[in-house]
């Protein structure tokens, strides 16, 4: 290129007239996405106050961004200079790329609408999805946010969430806690049993609900038995470590000593 030929006059007029509108639609654009933000907060709380459904609050307060958000895009073009019509011809000619490109998106969003209607989780419920074991805090338009039972906040996509088995923990209203106890083949099984039973009526976070206690196999040095009592979803670790708890202690109290493997070894 030579740069005698170019006209240095009218590249400076050029840009001097094209910087304000261009300034004016980076403007728009911060200050769009801003009051955007602020009004998808207001609507959020809005939503919360009206007492619509947990479930819907976070995928239309998304939604209404989303929305917002393209409209502000749109306006900013219109101040720096770009004409509507234009740009609207330009988004539909590259809508077809767009979607194409995106389809995997719209999936997810199709997806996430399918959860509002049919439910198979809602907001607070444990799920257990795609190996993800946690509650949902959020149903997105395009993603489901799992607060995983490690305190990891997980973020998946409608579509993947949606696309494999979805276990409900919370959807039966109470949960089997699976607990493995050991008894020496020395005692008694009715004993040991109403021993276990007593010592689970001490763990007040279980529900009610009359506890299975009945053998399951019988192993090398131990009697196994299959103890069984119910919580919910929010109690469910409680009762898990509290029965083991009670049951190690009753046992102590009673005299009852489990087996374990031993080794001789012969000197030679």
């Amino acid at each position: 290129m030579d740069l005698q030929n170019i006209d240095l006059s009218a590249l400076w007029e050029t840009v001097l007239s094209w910087s304000p509108k261009i300034i004016a639609g980076i403007l728009v654009l911060i200050i769009g996405f801003w009051i955007v933000n602020i009004i998808s907060k207001m609507i959020g709380k809005s939503l919360t106050k009206s007492g619509l459904d947990a479930d819907l609050i976070p995928f239309l307060k998304s939604l209404v961004s989303v929305l917002l958000k393209i409209l502000v895009v749109i306006t900013a073009a219109g101040v720096v200079g770009i004409e509507i019509t234009a740009f609207a011809a330009l988004l539909a000619g590259a809508g077809l790329a767009i979607g194409a490109a995106m389809s995997g998106t719209l999936s997810h969003f199709a997806a996430g609408v399918m959860v509002l209607i049919f439910k198979p989780y809602k907001v607070g419920d444990l799920v257990d999805i795609q190996g993800t074991v946690g509650h949902v805090e959020e149903i997105q338009v395009f993603n489901t946010v799992i607060n995983s039972l490690e305190n990891k906040k997980v973020i998946m996509p409608n579509g993947i969430a949606t696309s494999g088995i979805m276990t409900n923990l919370t959807a039966n209203g109470k949960l089997r806690v699976d607990l493995n106890v050991a008894m020496p083949y020395e005692e008694d099984f009715d004993k040991v049993q109403g021993i276990i039973s007593k010592a689970l009526d001490k763990v007040t976070s279980k529900l009610p609900d009359t506890p299975t206690i009945e053998i399951e196999k019988f192993d090398e040095n131990n009697i196994l038995l299959a103890v069984r009592p119910y919580a919910t979803d929010k109690t469910y670790w409680d009762v898990y470590f509290n029965s083991y708890k009670e049951i190690k202690k009753a046992f102590g109290e009673a005299g009852i000593d489990v087996a374990y493997p031993t080794r001789k070894i012969k000197n030679v």
